[in-house]
């Protein structure tokens, strides 16, 4: 048995990175997903060896009306939503400091990594209460709880959002059976992240900060995202959870 048989989730950027692998990962425990993402092409790749136990949808979270679609492809396709598991986010490489950050990126971080969020919290909750109860689980990061002397402030206020946004969310919606919390990752060797650091003196210095001696991997986080869609976590509310190879410890 599975860990999570009979659960139906909706996995938002399935298309790549953490997303892709969580699809497969929940799929192989037993769920049926939703996997959504903007990328046509990229969430069909996702999707396409899962056998009918996975169906692609292709929309962009900032829009509430494609994140409405997204719900009632749950509901139509498997009959009800038991986690909404909201892992679309963006990093833009010229995201640094407040003094240097432009209006577009601002308005762009914002928008995908909290914006879109909240529009599946939107849609998606109302169905979580209609199953008897379920589990939001939100992406944030680890930078939302330190501070970094190579800033990417858009990037860093948007993830504290997200967890102030969860907490919110845990307190609302605990007295209807819906628990909400937040994964704050570590770097995860994502295609994006490698993009990031082909320079290998970057690499480097970002490495020496971590006392696992590596970056994290995607299964790192979806590990911790199968415990929270599944029953084993059904007293885990409003908890921002750090899985980071203890880079949030390390003081020098």
């Amino acid at each position: 048995m599975g860990r999570l048989d009979g659960k139906v989730a909706l996995i938002t950027g399935a298309g790549s990175g953490m997303g892709r692998v969580a699809t497969q990962t929940f799929v192989r425990e037993g769920a049926q997903v939703v996997a959504a993402d903007v990328n046509d092409r990229a969430v069909h790749e996702t999707v396409a060896s899962l056998q009918g136990k996975a169906v692609a949808v292709i929309g962009d979270v900032t829009r509430d009306a494609d994140v409405a679609v997204f719900v009632e492809t749950a509901v139509g396709h498997f009959g009800k939503l038991d986690v909404l598991y909201n892992n679309a986010g963006i990093f833009d490489e010229a995201d640094e400091s407040v003094l240097t950050t432009t209006d577009a990126i601002w308005d762009r971080t914002m928008a995908i990594n909290v914006k879109g969020l909240a529009f599946c919290c939107k849609h998606g909750i109302p169905e979580l209460i209609k199953a008897g109860g379920g589990s939001v689980i939100n992406i944030a990061s680890f930078v939302a709880l330190v501070g970094c002397t190579v800033p990417q402030d858009a990037y860093t206020a948007s993830k504290g959002a997200v967890i102030a946004l969860t907490k919110s969310l845990a307190v609302q919606f605990g007295p209807k059976g819906i628990r909400t919390n937040a994964i704050c990752p570590g770097p995860i060797e994502t295609p994006l992240m490698r993009d990031l650091l082909k320079d290998e003196n970057k690499k480097r210095v970002r490495l020496n900060r971590i006392p696992m001696g590596r970056f994290g991997r995607a299964e790192d986080i979806v590990s911790l995202a199968v415990y929270l869609a599944s029953d084993e976590s059904t007293w885990t509310n409003g908890a921002a959870l750090v899985v980071d190879g203890g880079i949030t410890s390390n003081y020098f």
